[in-house]
């Protein structure tokens, strides 16, 4: 365990407990653990997941962005994926897993790439939504923390599986404020 990993646990639980309340400080906390846990990921030999740290560094800045964006003077409100949306994410995420499944596979010395690969494209597809407020995001984060917690066990990264353990109760609940949320917005 080192000062990183606690770093990225800490800023990570915050984030997401941020997230399920729909504040939007959950965007630049969330670009602190990027960073500790690109570090922690590098040094496991998690390739793609410390790539994802960058990607979500990229997208945190555009979730602040859309959350603070005013359209027609009101706020990003929590929606449905859209059928359309649905079908699109389930065509083009496994075509995904396997591009960063390859590329894992041929060109590192990861001893994960089907894990690693799978929970890092899971993961750009639940972020994806998070950003535009699609109340799914939070079922999709509940698998990508399953699939992390084995990988994280394997590395034997305990601090970090614990905090994922804990995120899939975080999830649920940021899943039922958010459908509260919309069932109180469609109320009004």
């Amino acid at each position: 365990m080192s000062a990183l990993e606690i770093i990225g646990v800490v800023t990570g639980a915050v984030c997401v407990l941020l997230a399920a309340r729909e504040i939007i400080w959950n965007w630049p906390i969330g670009i602190a653990n990027n960073i500790a846990f690109f570090v922690v990921f590098w040094q496991h030999k998690l390739y793609a997941d410390a790539t994802l740290q960058i990607f979500y560094l990229l997208t945190a800045i555009y979730g602040w962005w859309k959350w603070a964006h005013k359209d027609h003077g009101s706020v990003l409100r929590v929606r449905n994926t859209s059928r359309r949306m649905g079908l699109t994410l389930l065509v083009l995420l496994p075509v995904v897993w396997l591009a960063i499944y390859e590329i894992l596979h041929r060109w590192t010395d990861s001893n994960v790439p089907a894990g690693d690969s799978l929970a890092t494209t899971l993961s750009l597809g639940a972020q994806f939504m998070a950003g535009r407020k699609l109340l799914e995001n939070w079922l999709v984060w509940i698998v990508v923390d399953v699939v992390s917690i084995a990988l994280f066990l394997y590395k034997r990264l305990y601090l970090t599986t614990t905090l994922y353990a804990v995120f899939i109760v975080m999830c649920a609940g940021g899943y039922l404020a958010w459908r509260k949320a919309q069932l109180q917005a469609a109320k009004a």
